[in-house]
């Protein structure tokens, strides 16, 4: 099956209060062109999964500015001063889980795993509640996480964790073919292949298009039944999030 459309094409079902998981780690390997793209779309109230919300500029942030998106899980908070404002202003809700928890809570939706059990943030606000989801205006906590349940394995304490899936998946990848089957490049498999098995739908825009049997099937990192949608996006803008040189002579 070609899955190839473009990107209009590919996000035209996404509606106000859609659920998306959204790959990439920090500005490496984010689906710049699906971005953009619903962003000119104007949808708004966008419940997004993410490791982080891009920059205030860039990726997430250029819906988080517009007030797009009206809820953030994810595992922290990066260098968007946009979103650190809004959520310590009450304007926007955020589920705040460990990172590896987050990405197991995203393999989970895509393996159908409802739920699973894990040691990190037992003796924490993740397991007991009252973690601040959303803050209101005078600074108290309007919204505050529920208690998890937890139970001991070999001695140790673990608290329940539910899976995530949701509506709408956004990933890019660096290569892919007309099925959907999907390579990343180094550090862009961070989260894009757990984001897109735990959506309904996913888009993969991928900056090279190549015809089914010309990927080693051994070098596949994510196949093809878990992606709906291919968009083809050769010309991506790159950008680093936090620029380290070196002094010259050193």
């Amino acid at each position: 099956m070609d899955k190839v459309v473009t990107a209009e094409q590919a996000l035209a079902g996404i509606a106000e209060g859609a659920t998306l998981a959204v790959g990439g780690f920090g500005l490496c390997g984010i689906p710049t062109t699906l971005i953009e793209t619903l962003y000119k779309r104007g949808v708004g109230d966008l419940r997004v999964v993410s490791n982080n919300c891009g920059v205030d500029d860039w990726g997430l942030g250029i819906l988080l500015a517009d007030r797009r998106i009206s809820r953030v899980t994810g595992s922290y908070v990066g260098e968007n001063k946009e979103f650190a404002r809004q959520y310590l202003g009450g304007e926007l809700e955020v589920e705040l889980c460990p990172q590896g928890t987050l990405a197991e809570r995203l393999r989970a939706g895509g393996c159908g795993i409802p739920a699973f059990f894990t040691p990190a943030g037992v003796g924490s606000q993740i397991a007991d509640g009252g973690l601040p989801w959303r803050y209101a205006p005078d600074g108290s906590v309007a919204v505050a996480s529920p208690p998890k349940e937890t139970r001991e394995f070999g001695g140790v304490m673990h608290v329940l964790e539910e899976a995530i899936v949701t509506d709408f998946a956004l990933v890019a990848a660096a290569k892919g073919d007309r099925h959907g089957n999907l390579v990343f490049e180094k550090s862009a498999q961070n989260f894009n292949p757990l984001c897109a098995m735990a959506g309904r739908v996913t888009v993969a825009e991928v900056q090279e298009l190549v015809e089914p049997g010309e990927l080693d099937p051994a070098a596949v990192h994510l196949p093809g039944v878990f992606v709906q949608h291919v968009v083809y996006a050769p010309d991506l803008e790159k950008r680093i999030e936090k620029t380290t040189v070196t002094e010259a002579g050193r």
